[in-house]
């Protein structure tokens, strides 16, 4: 057994800038010196042999001159390096010295100090030496009845070592902890005695919960808890005990203790699925979930939550609880709130969407209200998000939330306010019923929206779905107020040069410079107004944007004028009003295009701005059929098309969510009765206690490929030529936050190769955790010896070393093997993640590091080349399969990955098939990769390269 895998209990921190002591001058100190300097001996002592150093010489020293001392801290010291002394000779019998020890530990355990009775006896638990143990035995078991508790416990617990490890020593254990459990008042004695009984004989624990079950609930939540893995084991494995017990643990779920009440839910889940237990466990998680403060907490137990709401037959129980689980977003961290929102919308059916539509739409008016905070925007998007889910799964509920959602167009929060708007665009083209209705809210708010990207949406929404000639008179009223005084060159400049009314202050200023209309300068009089400040505050809002230089709008507010003077044109005969709202559209138009080719505004407007505000007065100025039926009609199918994928898609995912939780079950199946399933069958149910207990010690089963054996091969690595004298290989195990490496190490040689020692570096963001001992190989033996390697962020890393090693009988220099470098595979720790399109774009534009890979690849498809792009590289694709099929030549798409320490990956697609170079010719183009941190960046492009290079059709 190599140290890798022997278990530690005693860690020790070293300083390595000390020298290490001479044996001599320890020895001196420990004879002669006085407490002070025989404790700091003994510690330097601890270190050199946990060091791997040998000191024979001290142990009589320290038996004469250390042992008999009183003082408690060099007591404690020395149960620390009788723990790591070497006992026993090389061929494996006790030392004869470890006699006077054993005498002197019988001392401490009659001691009239309680500490140090109680800390040998958890000394004694780590004591591998049956020889050692036996003179103690009468010493432990009177150790039982010692007044104080501590004492007590760890009497109990060094009795079941002991009977674990030794059982001949004391055979009559679990009958000796069974009288003392009945007996014992104290909680953590009780607790040590009963998981003793678990282990060691089930049935003596089962007797003495029968005689207490109706007193659990009065038991100490320690105790709680181990009763609970005892009623969770004893009914997997004998389910028939299960009426005996269910009781006791619908009684647990009212425990004061918070761990008790969660272990229960969890284990009656397990033991039933009938809908009450179902509903008494999701009752009892959702209170721990309101009632614990930390967030680790919450999050765990709603995803319990989750984990229940997968089973097909639970779903509906919990659906009646969907209002208390809302109860949880009285909680201020955002990460909660969405998993809540999240599992609300799962459950949500037509029995409970209006009480949970009521719920969100307070919460929206309540972040209203609350001061700002920076998760208060997020939480608000989050809650709209949900409340337009829940308007396109449930219709009828539509009407009820536009009017409270459409307040938040005006909102500061450009995020909230765009997600309000895309719901207020799907829901005008989805029901027909409420277009007057948004109409009508849309005019309300329109003047105050304040975001420019909003204002854009809002002016296309009212000139796509205003059909009335009132409705579209109020457009053109808004529009002419929101842009204000026309035209507005004229009057920009007139203001600058101050044509003043008479109650306005007059001051002298210097003389300014300023553009006339036909773009001559004028020269502003010295006088001029104290209020052009207040003007410019005062602007209207469209009139603000142009003069930004923000035309992108102008050309929103054009195609908005084109469409509402194309209708009111067909809705309204008479010619005269016919012509006057087209002049007025056609004005409109041409003093933006004026404001836009002057000197005015920030930026002058661009060239596509003008080809599109031309176009549409050319359009008003010919009214042709053609293109009243391209702004009148495809517009709109546009949209309707592209909602009608959106759905499809929605509804392609949530079908293939259904039948992933759907357990089919063939009709010639064999039925499972649990009462005749064989105790090895059982073995299939996983323990919950077992899994919780790997996944804390980082030992958590992966799921391998279908055949384990060719995926274990995939990952060893050669690390020596078959014709070196030390032939070496390793198994490079990846688990979540480490590495372990198990190197087997053959000695091909006829000679025995002593302290074969493993030497192993790293490069990257690896640390190595500890130096592997030492090993001596008889000829032609092997050994397998493990290192661990911790990781520390996502990023290829690299271990390299030797293998060195003295020949037996030679005289030479100790022997070298150098050892090829292990390649730390970054794949191991990117996972497919998916986010939206907003914030893969705001994520783009936050990160600064950037690697560009250029596409090398003999792949002569493009989708093939995406698709072994996601396989090699883990990342999921962002881009939509309908937006990728067809073929046109080219091809992009944004791919996003996560790392399991939280970094974010993103990677741009952008490939075309040169076609002048014939069907045959490879894939070319560029992958543009994005991250937090620049090893992620350039480790992801390096796989890439790497990837796209060994790809063989």
């Amino acid at each position: 057994m190599t140290a890798a895998e022997n278990v530690c209990y005693t860690l020790i921190n070293v300083p390595m800038d000390s020298e290490p002591p001479s044996e001599i001058s320890l020895k001196n100190d420990l004879e002669k010196g006085d407490v002070k300097l025989k404790t700091e001996a003994l510690k330097k002592v601890i270190i050199m042999i946990l060091n791997g150093e040998k000191l024979p010489g001290l142990l009589m020293t320290i038996i004469r001159f250390v042992l008999p001392l009183q003082d408690h801290t060099i007591k404690k010291l020395l149960l620390v390096f009788w723990e790591i002394v070497p006992k026993t000779t090389p061929d494996g019998r006790l030392l004869q010295e470890m006699i006077l020890v054993c005498d002197a530990y019988r001392k401490d355990l009659q001691h009239p100090n309680e500490f140090i009775r109680g800390s040998t006896l958890r000394f004694l638990c780590k004591l591998k030496e049956a020889e050692l143990l036996e003179p103690l035995m009468p010493a432990i078991r009177a150790c039982l009845e010692h007044r104080h508790s501590y004492v007590r416990r760890n009497a109990v617990l060094a009795i079941y070592t002991i009977y674990r490890n030794f059982e001949h020593l004391i055979p009559d254990a679990p009958e000796l902890i069974h009288d003392f459990l009945v007996n014992e008042k104290d909680a953590s004695c009780k607790r040590n005695a009963f998981m003793m009984l678990i282990h060691a004989d089930q049935d003596r624990a089962l007797d003495y919960l029968s005689t207490c079950i109706d007193q659990v609930q009065t038991f100490g939540d320690i105790l709680q808890l181990v009763i609970v893995e005892l009623i969770y084991k004893v009914c997997h494995a004998n389910p028939s005990e299960r009426a005996r017990f269910i009781r006791c643990i619908y009684n647990l779920l009212q425990s004061s203790s918070p761990a008790v009440k969660y272990e229960a839910a969890g284990t009656l889940v397990t033991l039933s699925s009938a809908p009450t237990a179902i509903k008494a466990a999701a009752q009892c998680y959702i209170d721990l979930i309101i009632k614990e403060s930390d967030n680790n907490v919450k999050l765990i137990v709603l995803d319990r939550l989750i984990e229940l709401k997968e089973h097909p037959s639970h779903e509906r129980v919990l659906q009646d609880l969907v209002m208390d689980i809302l109860r949880v977003l009285s909680t201020p961290d955002l990460e909660v709130r969405k998993k809540t929102l999240q599992l609300a919308l799962d459950l949500v059916s037509s029995r409970n969407v209006e009480e949970l539509v009521i719920v969100l739409k307070k919460e929206v008016i309540k972040t209203n209200n609350v001061t700002e905070h920076e998760d208060t925007d997020k939480y608000r998007q989050l809650l709209v998000r949900t409340l337009h889910s829940c308007s396109v799964r449930f219709p009828d509920m539509a009407a009820n939330v536009i009017p409270v959602l459409m307040e938040f167009l005006s909102d500061s929060n450009e995020a909230a306010a765009a997600d309000v708007l895309e719901f207020v665009r799907e829901a005008i083209q989805r029901f027909e019923n409420l277009r007057p209705l948004i109409v009508e809210k849309m005019l309300e708010v329109f003047h105050a929206i304040k975001s420019v990207k909003i204002y854009r949406g809002a002016l296309w929404i009212l000139g796509e779905y205003c059909s009335t000639k009132e409705d579209i008179q109020s457009v053109m009223t808004e529009v002419r107020r929101s842009l204000g005084e026309i035209p507005i060159v004229e009057s920009e400049i007139k203001k600058e040069a101050g044509e003043l009314k008479p109650e306005e202050e007059v001051s002298v200023g210097p003389a300014q410079k300023l553009v006339t209309e036909m773009g001559t300068y004028a020269t502003q009089s010295a006088l001029s107004s104290s209020r052009p400040a207040k003007k410019e505050e005062d602007r209207p809002p469209l009139r603000g944007f142009l003069l930004d230089g923000d035309f992108f709008v102008a050309a929103s507010l054009a195609t908005t004028l084109t469409k509402i003077a194309l209708r009111y044109v067909s809705l309204v005969q008479e010619k005269k009003k016919q012509n006057s709202f087209n002049a007025e559209a056609m004005l409109l138009m041409a003093t933006i295009l004026h404001l836009g080719k002057s000197s005015l505004p920030k930026k002058p407007i661009t060239d596509d701005d003008v080809d599109r505000i031309s176009l549409c007065l050319k359009v008003l100025s010919e009214c042709s059929p053609l293109m009243n039926d391209i702004f009148n009609k495809e517009c709109r199918q546009s949209l309707s098309h592209m909602l009608s994928a959106k759905l499809e898609e929605e509804k392609l995912s949530q079908k293939k969510e259904s039948e992933k939780r759907n357990v089919t079950i063939q009709p010639d199946d064999p039925i499972s009765f649990m009462q005749l399933t064989a105790k090895n069958e059982m073995s299939s149910k996983e323990d919950q206690f077992q899994l919780s207990l790997l996944a804390a010690m980082g030992n958590t089963q992966r799921k391998e490929a279908a055949d384990p054996l060719a995926s274990k091969l995939n990952k060893v690595t050669q690390l020596t030529g078959f014709s070196d004298p030390v032939y070496a290989e390793a198994y490079v195990h990846v688990n979540q936050y480490d590495i372990v490496l198990d190197v087997l190490v053959v000695n091909q040689t006829s000679d025995t190769l002593q302290n074969c020692t493993l030497e192993l570096a790293t490069l990257g963001d690896l640390k190595l955790v500890e130096k592997p001992s030492p090993l001596t190989l008889a000829p032609h033996d092997f050994a397998n010896i493990k290192a661990n390697v911790k990781v520390a962020s996502t990023e290829n890393g690299i271990i390299f070393g030797n293998v060195v090693y003295d020949v037996s009988g030679a005289a030479s220099d100790r022997n070298c093997v150098v050892l090829s470098d292990i390649h730390i595979d970054i794949m191991d720790y990117i996972q497919p993640a998916s986010c939206t399109d907003a914030e893969f774009r705001q994520m783009w534009a936050e990160f600064e590091w950037e690697n560009k890979v250029t596409v090398n690849t003999n792949i002569i498809d493009l989708n093939e080349y995406l698709q072994h792009i996601l396989k090699s590289t883990n990342m999921k694709c962002l881009t939509p399969e309908k937006a990728l099929s067809g073929y046109c030549g080219f091809m992009a798409a944004n791919l996003y990955a996560r790392s399991i320490f939280g970094e974010d990956a993103l990677a741009n697609v952008s490939i075309e098939k040169p076609i002048h170079l014939g069907p045959e010719a490879p894939v070319t183009g560029h992958i543009r990769i994005r991250a937090k941190s620049q090893g992620m960046a350039l480790s992801l492009g390096d796989k890439i390269n790497l990837s796209q290079k060994k790809t063989s059709l």
